[in-house]
């Protein structure tokens, strides 16, 4: 199985992807929302991956956080969606209001989703209701940064102990300031930020 892929992107297209990892080329089926976050083609990027297998094919799907790969393997257990509607789903809704809608009971938002008609938001709620806590306040979470710089500063920063909503906060600004920053140039102005 595979659960994380970290490479140079090659191909971006809305839905779809495909990562170099050393020398190899994975195709990846996305939701928008993963897609607004990825970086330009020739950049670093990092996903985490759900395998699905069928008898004749095997699909990768990418995420650009683990709170979207757990709502999105939360909706392939409510009986009759599969992987492309489960996509849909997530693509048609940002993942902190996706959860609270299904939370809420909200039917009139999730049939305004393409793709989901009645009987499929009421299957949506009566099942995944109650299981809806934990990822919604995971869903709202910010999104790691998917590229570059950035990223390697968010995982050295992680590792120092820092808290993530306070490092990706941080990284946030100062990379939105210093666009083209090196490694370097971002760890050290974050650091002094958190200081």
């Amino acid at each position: 199985m595979i659960a994380y892929l970290r490479g140079t992107l090659l191909e971006r297209t809305p839905g779809r992807l495909v990562i170099d990892v050393h020398g190899v080329g994975y195709e990846l089926l996305i939701p928008v929302s993963t897609f607004s976050q990825l970086p330009a083609a020739g950049q670093l990027v990092s996903l985490q991956v759900y395998t699905h297998v069928r008898e004749d094919a095997i699909q990768l799907f990418g995420f650009g956080s683990n709170a979207e790969k757990a709502l999105f393997e939360k909706l392939l257990s409510v009986n009759g969606v599969g992987p492309k509607v489960a996509l849909g789903v997530l693509s048609g809704l940002p993942a902190p209001e996706l959860a609270a809608a299904i939370s809420r009971g909200d039917l009139a938002r999730l049939t305004a989703i393409p793709g989901v008609g009645k009987k499929t938001a009421e299957r949506l709620v009566m099942e995944l209701r109650d299981k809806m806590g934990p990822l919604q306040a995971a869903a709202e979470e910010p999104a790691a940064h998917l590229g570059g710089a950035a990223e390697e500063v968010l995982s050295a920063l992680l590792n120092l102990g820092y808290p993530k909503a306070l490092a990706e906060k941080a990284l946030s600004r100062i990379s939105a300031a210093m666009p083209e920053a090196d490694f370097d140039t971002l760890f050290k102005e974050c650091m002094k930020k958190m200081a």
